[in-house]
C-alpha cells in the first residue's frame, strides 16, 4: 500500500469530493432545468435532457486527455488544469443565451471534470488493489452518493432564493475548496520513477495493453450498459416526477430518497465484497437488476403510470442493485491494468460514457406519458450485462 497518507479516511474523503464535483454539476441542476430551458429558449421539452447528457459527452472525451497526461506529469497537476477548464465552462453556462451555447458550456464542463473524475480512480489504484481496492472504492462512493442526496434540495433552495445561475457559482466555490484541500493535504500518488514520458505512442500502446486484458474490456462494456440505463433516469427524472406526476416541490426529496438506496447498497458492498468477492456480488445483483424491470413491465405494460409510491419502490429496488454494480465493475476493470492506471481509467471511463450517452438519448426519446420506457431500458441493459458476464465465464472455463 506503500504511499504514506495523513489518514486513510482523509484520502477517501478527498477522492469522494473530487468525484462529487461531477455529481454536483448534474444533480444540483435538476430542479432548475425548467427555468434554464425558459431562459435559453428551449421549445421541445425533450431537449431539456441535453442539459444532462451533454456533460457526460464531455466527460467521455475529456478522459482520453486527462488520463494519459496524469501518467506522464503526475495526478495532481492535471486535476488543477481540469478545474480551470471547468471554471471557464461554468461561466459560459451562466451567460448562455441559447441552447447551443449552453450545450457548449456543458460539454466543456464535462471535459474539465473528466480530470478529477478519472484521476481520482487512478489515485485509488495507485495505492490499493484487489478486493481491498473495491472496499475503498465502495466507501468513496458512499460519501460520493451523499451529494446526489442533498444536491437537488440545495439546488432548489438556491433556485428559489437567487435564481439558477447561483447553482453554477456554488459549484465553483465547492470546487475551489476541494482544490485547496487536495493541494494542502493530499500527497502525489504517482511517484516520479513510475511516470512515463508523454508521447502519442504511449496512448496507442496503452490501448493495446488494455485490450489484452479480457476482464478490463468486459467490465468496461458492462459499466457502459449500467451507466447508460442510469443516465436515462438522471436526464428524465425531472420530466417524470415534475410533469407526469406533478410533484415539482417534492422532486428533490424523492430524488434524495432514491439516492439513499444506492448509498445503502454501496455501504453494504464495502463489507460484503471482502467476504464474497466482487465477481459473485456482480453476478447476483445483475440478475436482480434485470428481474426488477421484468416485474414492472408485466404489471404496467400498456397501462398508465402506477401510484408514485409503487414507482418509487421499483426505482429503489433498481438502484439498490446498481449500488452493488458501480464500484465493483470499475474495480474489476481496473484490477489487471494497475501498471497503466491513468490510461486504463481513461479508456474505461471513455468507453463506458460514450456507450452510455447514445443509450440514454435513445431510451429517453421514448419517455412521454409514462415511465415504462425507462424500465424497458433497464431490462435490455440488464440482459446485455448478463450476457457479458456469461461470456466471461465461458472463456475462463475454456482456458482452464
Amino acid at each position: 500500500m506503500g504511499i504514506k497518507q495523513k489518514t486513510e479516511l482523509e484520502f477517501i474523503i478527498i477522492m469522494a469530493s473530487l468525484m462529487s464535483l461531477v455529481a454536483l454539476s448534474i444533480d444540483a441542476l435538476l430542479p432548475a432545468i425548467a427555468d434554464i430551458s425558459q431562459t435559453v429558449g428551449i421549445i421541445n421539452p425533450k431537449n431539456n435532457q441535453l442539459l444532462i447528457t451533454m456533460i457526460f459527452l464531455g466527460l467521455g472525451f475529456g478522459q482520453l486527455i486527462s488520463g494519459p497526461l496524469s501518467d506522464s506529469f503526475g495526478r495532481k497537476p492535471v486535476i488543477y488544469v481540469g478545474f480551470v477548464v471547468f471554471s471557464l465552462a461554468s461561466l459560459v453556462c451562466v451567460f448562455a443565451t441559447s441552447l447551443e451555447m449552453m450545450i457548449v458550456g456543458r460539454i466543456l464542463q464535462g471535459i474539465g471534470l473528466s480530470a478529477p473524475r478519472t484521476i481520482s480512480i487512478a489515485m485509488v489504484r495507485d495505492r490499493f488493489s484487489g478486493n481491498y481496492m473495491a472496499k475503498v472504492m465502495s466507501f468513496i462512493v458512499v460519501i460520493f452518493i451523499l451529494v446526489p442526496v442533498v444536491a437537488p434540495a440545495i439546488g432548489k433552495i438556491m433556485l428559489d432564493l437567487y435564481g439558477w445561475k447561483s447553482i453554477f457559482y456554488s459549484q465553483l466555490l465547492f470546487g475551489f475548496f476541494v482544490m485547496i484541500w487536495l493541494w494542502k493535504r493530499q500527497p502525489e500518488t504517482l511517484q516520479p520513477e513510475k511516470r512515463k514520458k508523454f508521447k502519442i505512442s504511449l496512448f496507442v500502446s496503452g490501448v493495446k495493453e488494455f485490450l489484452r486484458h479480457k476482464d478490463a474490456v468486459i467490465f468496461t462494456l458492462f459499466s457502459g450498459f449500467i451507466t447508460g440505463s442510469f443516465m436515462v433516469y438522471l436526464s428524465a427524472s425531472q420530466q417524470i416526477f415534475e410533469q407526469q406526476y406533478n410533484l415539482k416541490e417534492e422532486f428533490p426529496f424523492i430524488f434524495a430518497g432514491l439516492a439513499i438506496g444506492i448509498g445503502f447498497a454501496t455501504f453494504l458492498n464495502g463489507t460484503l465484497v471482502v467476504k464474497l468477492g466482487m465477481l459473485k456480488l456482480i453476478k447476483i445483483f445483475t440478475i436482480v437488476f434485470t428481474l426488477v424491470p421484468v416485474v414492472y413491465i408485466l404489471l404496467y405494460s400498456g397501462e398508465s403510470n402506477p401510484s408514485i409510491y409503487i414507482l418509487v419502490t421499483f426505482f429503489w429496488l433498481q438502484f439498490f442493485a446498481i449500488g452493488f454494480l458501480f464500484g465493483n465493475t470499475r474495480a474489476l476493470a481496473m484490477q489487471p491494468i494497475g501498471h497503466i492506471a491513468g490510461i486504463g481509467a481513461a479508456i474505461n471511463g471513455f468507453v463506458s460514457t460514450i456507450m452510455a450517452v447514445p443509450i440514454a438519448t435513445y431510451i429517453g426519446s421514448f419517455i412521454n406519458k409514462t415511465a415504462l420506457p425507462l424500465f424497458i431500458g433497464f431490462f435490455v441493459c440488464g440482459v446485455a450485462s448478463l450476457l457479458l458476464v456469461q461470456y466471461l465465464n465461458l472463456t475462463k472455463k475454456k482456458a482452464v
